[in-house]
């Protein structure tokens, strides 16, 4: 018998989940009411994101579905920047879709953690925009991930996998879509939106479909990192992504990214770069963690 929609759960991230959909059948909308993406993307990406990243790159990006926004070459490393939080990956393809990149297992990140040393996740959901924060290097722990992301769309998809290489299910990250910049500082810019999709990755053609940290991205209100309206906007991003990819299995769900594998070369963990900006980036901290 398979769980019925509404289920609810914790994910081993901490996070909660209910299961929300399943591919191949009709959509049960997040948000009170349909918009255009446009719109719910508009009511998101205020002029403070400049801010949130802290790094004169970003003034110099251009958003990725600009016919003058540049392209990355197969196996450049790049960084994947949201706010305070940089990751390294991988170029595996860069086209009109979209981009799609390698996070190999041990690969560096700069995450931004509460002052006092606990895990984000430990901190009390009433509470956790709240707390001040610093940033600090970590690495990516447990098998390393594909992600991609869609040209223009509020949302990238990580494919995760077991211990053994099997595939363990698509995450899809609600976010901003991607600004980019070329050179020695070579990175995508968004911001996390706080809501997620998780696509599980039994029952082929049929997957469940869990929406995660809905309770977050309230309490997120409640701490004045988005205001209702906002939120409400996120919802309808997650509609979108639904409707416009999850249920049809459609673009990247459909182009077997589940299933690949790097080579010995593509997956060698990767570093975060000895630049100025990553000096800065380093030493950055803040009073609220709602900040960037």
């Amino acid at each position: 018998m398979r769980t019925p929609r509404g289920t609810t759960g914790v994910s081993a991230s901490g996070g909660t989940v209910e299961l929300v959909g399943r591919r191949g059948a009709d959509w049960t909308r997040i948000a009170s009411a349909s918009r255009p993406i446009a719109e719910a993307i508009a009511e998101l990406d205020t002029p403070d994101q400049a801010a949130a990243h802290a790094d004169p790159a970003y003034e110099r990006s251009i958003a990725s579905s600009s016919p003058s926004a540049p392209r990355f070459a197969v196996g450049q490393q790049i960084l994947w920047r949201y706010g305070r939080v940089i990751e390294t990956a991988r170029v595996v393809r860069d086209d009109d879709r979209g981009l799609v990149a390698w996070i190999p297992s041990g690969s560096a990140r700069l995450d931004a953690v509460p002052s006092d040393g606990r895990h984000p996740r430990e901190v009390p959901l009433e509470e956790r925009f709240l707390v001040s924060w610093r940033a600090v290097e970590s690495t990516w722990t447990g098998p390393g991930i594909l992600r991609v992301a869609p040209t223009g769309k509020p949302w990238s998809v990580w494919f995760f996998r077991r211990a053994d290489g099997t595939a363990d299910g698509a995450y899809v990250n609600i976010e901003l879509p991607h600004r980019r910049i070329a050179g020695q500082e070579a990175s995508v810019f968004t911001r996390d939106l706080v809501l997620d999709l998780w696509i599980d990755a039994e029952h082929r053609g049929e997957e469940d479909v869990w929406l995660k940290d809905a309770d977050e991205l309230e309490a997120a209100v409640d701490q004045g990192r988005f205001s209702p309206e906002q939120a409400e906007a996120v919802r309808v991003l997650a509609d979108h992504a639904g409707v416009d990819f999850i249920i049809d299995a459609a673009w990247p769900l459909d182009d077997g990214w589940d299933e690949w594998m790097p080579d010995e070369e593509a997956d060698v963990p990767l570093v975060l770069p000895a630049t100025a900006a990553m000096a800065a980036a380093r030493a950055r901290s803040g009073r609220r963690s709602s900040e960037g």
